[in-house]
């Protein structure tokens, strides 16, 4: 595993909506990701992975399995995973258990209850935090979100209050 870079695996989500005026819905395009990352002037060696552009409403176990597939196999020893905050917490589980004793990747899922695309996004924020708390945590798997790191298997989203609370 390489040690100075960091893997950035992009799977949808509402991180990566953008309006389209014709239907009149949020929808994929391309990730923001390249665009975040040049706006914030990240300095650090990252590799961009867009894996996939779904809803996590509608992924499926399938492609569950795929993302988890992808990022074991990251030569990075850091991996930020961009997810969709409605099955974050189930990809994220799903992980950590398929992990194997003694690996050393730093895997970290975020992701945006507000799109990139729209005033008032915490896209940029939570990619940020992110971002640093991969370079600075242990192996394993962690939920990045609103300021705050919570272990894999401790979380979970409060739909009715939109925000991740610890169990």
């Amino acid at each position: 595993m390489t040690d100075d870079r960091i893997r950035i695996i992009t799977t949808g989500g509402t991180f990566d909506k953008l309006y389209d005026a014709i239907k009149g819905e949020l929808t994929f395009r391309e990730s923001q990701l390249p665009r975040i990352l040049q706006q914030a002037r990240v300095t650090l060696p990252v590799h961009l992975d867009s894996l996939l552009a779904v809803d996590s409403l509608v992924m499926t176990e399938e492609q569950r399995a795929g993302i988890v597939c992808d990022a074991l196999s990251c030569t990075e020893k850091r991996v930020v995973i961009v997810h969709g905050t409605d099955t974050m917490v189930n990809t994220a589980r799903l992980l950590d258990s398929s992990r194997a004793q003694g690996d050393g990747h730093v895997f970290v899922f975020t992701g945006a209850m507000i799109p990139y695309s729209l005033e008032n996004s915490d896209a940029v924020f939570n990619l940020g935090c992110a971002i640093a708390a991969v370079q600075l945590l242990e192996a394993g798997v962690y939920i990045v979100m609103g300021g705050r790191i919570y272990p894999a298997g401790s979380v979970r989203k409060n739909r009715e209050k939109g925000v991740f609370e610890e169990l």
